[in-house]
């Protein structure tokens, strides 16, 4: 394997592509993949543009003085008709592209990094593990839809509204905008990039709209706060490259006042449409009718309880998604009641050591319970009145108690009932999630 700087004169788009199969010539090459593919070949073209580069390098074979395309064709075409708009197959793609040339923003390349390969064997292979399925692992492995949606909570990429361009766009219009220096979108996008921590600056993006949950002067001056930070790269992409930095970094403002808190919350969130590019382009969705209430079928109810799962929390994750998607709380009982237990016993264990919460090891479960409580409670987490719940966590004649959890382990003639679990659950709840997310 070799990798070489290559002229786009000397890269020829592949006219046996198996995209088509055999064609005329590089010429015909090109119009087919316009022809068949003209929307994704535009949206790459613009792609490309934004950001400057093609990330991977073409995969390339040596053909008679050139280098014919095996790998990259679509990437490598766009170049070309970049460089040469001519090229394009009809006067309308041709417009098109010597505009997107007009935005390229540094020096437009003449050479392409690539990987060479002279063994047209070992090319086959490789294309054979990138295209044609996993091939019981061989081949590349596509996301599922959970692995997708940890890419965009990770990074905010893929979400349809660019969170940097609203947040860029009020803070202007208010006049908050900080200094000269420009504000990092990608790394804005990161730390923004899930509803979790979306919320915590007090503003929330439903259905392709930018809500105010929190007064808007409160959720502005933190916004502007974050900016600067940004901006003056006192917080740069690798202080919140994970769950762990973004909470830190947050938590961080949140001890200094920064974010909005419960006093400026919204008794219903705050629609704020801003007179942006992008607001007119947002598509409105369609009033849906309320679905049939349905019997629950999972311990935890299938909703965003907005917690952000750092890797620390992998295994609590896994179990939590036992309980909220896998096991069917009428057929599962026993082993729903186990996991139950184990769940809030991490959680609490969770807890104790985030905050540091100085709690003796050897103390009792419903102690534990009580002291972290009682910790919420002086945060201003919990109220009173949930206090209250907890505090008779620790009595044993209790419906809802630390007995209840212990004889679903230790108790042969204890038989857990779906009704009792789940309105154990949907009252501890606020309580697990607040130890998962200290």
């Amino acid at each position: 394997m070799a990798y070489r700087l290559l002229s786009l004169d000397e890269l020829v788009i592949n006219r046996a592509n198996d995209r088509h199969g055999e064609l005329e010539n590089e010429t015909a090459a090109i119009a087919w993949l316009f022809n068949n593919r003209e929307t994704h070949m535009k949206s790459l073209a613009a792609d490309i543009v934004e950001v400057g580069e093609i990330y991977e390098p073409p995969l390339v074979s040596p053909d008679g003085g050139k280098f014919i395309v095996l790998d990259g064709n679509r990437r490598l075409t766009c170049l070309k008709v970049l460089e040469n708009p001519r090229r394009a197959p009809n006067i309308e793609l041709q417009e098109y592209f010597s505009a997107l040339r007009n935005k390229w923003k540094v020096g437009f390349p003449d050479r392409v990094m690539c990987q060479v390969e002279s063994d047209r064997d070992r090319v086959d292979e490789i294309l054979f593990r990138r295209h044609t399925g996993t091939q019981g692992g061989v081949g590349q492995s596509t996301w599922d839809d959970r692995m997708k949606a940890n890419f965009i909570n990770r990074t905010g990429k893929g979400n349809a509204v660019s969170v940097a361009d609203q947040v860029e766009h009020r803070l202007k219009a208010a006049g908050m905008m900080p200094g000269r220096r420009q504000m990092p979108r990608s790394t804005m996008n990161r730390l923004l990039s899930s509803e979790v921590f979306r919320n915590r600056v007090g503003f929330s993006i439903r259905k392709g709209r930018f809500e105010y949950t929190h007064q808007e002067e409160k959720v502005l001056s933190a916004l502007k706060r974050i900016a600067s930070d940004l901006a003056g790269r006192k917080i740069v992409l690798g202080n919140i490259w994970d769950t762990d930095g973004k909470t830190y970094y947050l938590n961080k403002l949140q001890s200094e006042g920064v974010l909005p808190g419960d006093p400026d919350r919204l008794t219903a969130p705050k629609v704020k449409e801003a007179a942006s590019p992008q607001s007119s382009q947002i598509a409105r969705a369609p009033v849906a009718r309320q679905p049939t209430p349905r019997q629950r079928i999972h311990l935890i109810a299938k909703a965003d309880y907005g917690i952000a799962w750092p890797g620390r929390l992998q295994r609590h994750r896994a179990i939590w998604e036992e309980l909220q998607y896998h096991l069917d709380i009428s057929v599962h009982r026993n082993a729903i009641s186990v996991l139950f237990r184990v769940l809030l016993e991490l959680s609490i264990e969770n807890y104790i050591s985030q905050t540091g919460l100085s709690i003796d090891s050897n103390s009792k479960f419903a102690i534990k319970a009580l002291k972290i409580a009682a910790d919420l409670q002086s945060r201003g987490k919990i109220d009173a009145k949930y206090m209250g719940i907890i505090k008779k966590f620790q009595n044993s004649d209790q419906l809802i108690s630390a007995d209840t959890f212990n004889r679903y382990v230790h108790s042969s003639n204890f038989a857990p009932s779906g009704d009792h679990l789940i309105a154990l659950w949907d009252t501890l709840a606020p309580f697990i999630v607040e130890c998962l997310s200290a």
